[in-house]
């Protein structure tokens, strides 16, 4: 296996690894509007995820900065071509960080409930437009014989890619569900497993369409491998959060969001960026990586600097791994 071939694949883990973290936590935010009943139980939400949320956008950073160095032509053209949508994921993310942090600097009720309000929608926009972005990518955009993007932002709003997006945001909203479930005890426990249920029906619906679509249309044997463990992952999810059993339905929703993102790179290769103009004008990994010795240092710092990563990170779950309650909640916090 060639080296660029070896970094299409890291980078396929890195961007599952961010989805499986960062969706959870895109969950949680949403949860805030549809699953709290009040302040307290707000406070609970958030803090489930408090001590990990920024951790998990590690991964988002690793995963474009490997593009960047590994594939930078794959980078250029698609930070040109989706500037608009991958520019109000940035602003998002941005409030979102700015809404974790600011919310408790004031007492003031008003003032706590526009920053609960600023991460829904950073965590909801997200969701969906990341979704949206990698079925783009799936699907096929314009790009010329000079690799560039030939389109318009009217271009990515395509039915596949909308569908795509409703996907990506309810099963990070059962994930996130779910998560709730394992992370917290009381009355909000037994309502995120009653809700976990009614999202995961809402997401096998539009995720079997979509991954049908996309199999019908871009899949091989691999593919179809992958499909089949996502909609059993995502049925043994479902069977497990009827039977309240927290800690499978979490492992299993994970199992369905990286068996679909693996799904969506075994479409792709050998290209990273195909061409709905022409074929021969596709981004591949042989003409848009970086040259051999690049890669070749790019490995050497991998493989020095993940392990330490991924053990600083697992120690923060294992830190933080208690259930949380209102009753954690300080009066004064309400």
């Amino acid at each position: 296996m060639e080296l660029h071939d070896v970094w299409f694949v890291l980078i396929a883990v890195l961007w599952t690894g961010y989805f499986f973290l960062e969706g959870f936590d895109f969950g949680v935010g949403v949860l805030t509007k549809l699953l709290a009943r009040d302040r307290a139980e707000k406070r609970v939400l958030i803090n489930t995820i408090g001590p990990v949320w920024d951790g998990n956008e590690v991964w988002l950073l690793s995963a474009g900065g490997a593009t960047f160095a590994a594939f930078p032509e794959w980078y250029a053209t698609l930070f040109s071509g989706f500037y608009l949508p991958l520019l109000l994921i940035l602003v998002c993310l941005i409030l979102r960080g700015v809404a974790f942090e600011y919310r408790v600097k004031r007492p003031e009720e008003n003032w706590q409930r526009n920053w609960e309000t600023v991460i829904f929608w950073t965590s909801l926009l997200p969701a969906f437009m990341w979704g949206v972005a990698f079925a783009n990518i799936v699907r096929g955009v314009k790009i010329d014989a000079d690799f560039n993007y030939a389109g318009n932002l009217a271009d990515l709003l395509n039915p596949y890619a909308l569908l795509g997006g409703l996907v990506t945001l309810s099963l990070f909203t059962f994930h996130g569900t779910v998560f709730v479930g394992l992370k917290t005890v009381g009355d909000i426990r037994e309502r995120a497993r009653k809700l976990a249920v009614r999202v995961g029906l809402v997401a096998a619906v539009v995720a079997l369409a979509f991954l049908t679509w996309t199999q019908a249309d871009k899949g091989d044997g691999g593919s179809l491998a992958a499909m089949i463990v996502a909609v059993l992952a995502l049925v043994a999810a479902l069977g497990a959060a009827q039977k309240g059993r927290e800690g499978w339905a979490f492992a299993f929703s994970g199992v369905t969001i990286v068996a679909a993102v693996a799904m969506l790179f075994l479409t792709l290769f050998p290209n990273v960026m195909p061409s709905s103009l022409n074929p021969d004008w596709n981004l591949t990994v042989t003409n848009a990586s970086s040259s051999p010795y690049t890669l070749k240092i790019m490995t050497w710092c991998a493989g020095i600097a993940t392990p330490l990563v991924l053990l600083y990170q697992g120690w923060t779950y294992w830190v933080f791994r208690k259930r949380i309650g209102t009753h954690h909640i300080a009066e004064a916090a309400h």
